[in-house]
């Protein structure tokens, strides 16, 4: 078979929302590697925890995050519309002073330090909504004993593998199974 096509497929497959909720954080450890061995890929399972648990407790892997990239960007944007709005404004409204350069330098840096600075600041702010997936339109599955202590795994699953999955949760210790619809 052709590897895009599979590919192609597999995005296009109807999935549905599970909730598991665990009252023991082991058990829910236990559930999520079963669950990721099934063969649900790890950026399809959400684990939801009401108290703080450290990075990888319950066996998820580390996303790779991207904010590091928007204060480059927005300072390269910053710093160049703060140039062109300097340069526009000089050449604009050419005032010659005493035989000076139309375009003078050292206010066009002070201006371009500060645009710099303001690009990268708005697209830090940008980037940290953007990389915590806020706002969020939908929350999709919830329990509200999540933040009792309960432990919530959200898991997005295919129609194919739905019967099987929900069996592995519930003997892996699953209080309760919420469904999507």
């Amino acid at each position: 078979m052709i590897p895009w096509l599979n590919k192609i497929r597999e995005n296009v497959m109807v999935k549905k929302q599970v909730l598991a909720l665990f009252d023991d954080a082991a058990k829910a450890a236990d559930a999520n590697e079963a669950v990721m061995k099934e063969g649900v890929k790890p950026g399809d399972i959400e684990i939801m925890t009401g108290c703080p648990y450290p990075e990888g407790a319950f066996g998820e892997h580390d996303k790779p995050h991207r904010v590091y990239r928007f204060p480059f960007i927005g300072a390269l944007l910053g710093f160049s519309m703060a140039m062109l709005i300097t340069a526009g404004t000089q050449l604009s409204w050419p005032l010659i002073t005493g035989g000076k350069p139309i375009l003078s330098l050292p206010p066009m840096v002070i201006i371009a330090y500060e645009g710099t600075l303001l690009g990268a600041v708005l697209f830090t702010i940008v980037g940290v909504l953007f990389e915590s997936r806020l706002p969020r339109v939908g929350l999709g599955l919830y329990d509200d004993r999540i933040t009792e202590g309960y432990i919530g795994l959200l898991l997005n699953v295919t129609e194919d593998n739905d019967f099987a999955i929900k069996k592995l949760l519930q003997k892996h210790g699953a209080q309760e199974l919420k469904e999507e619809g």
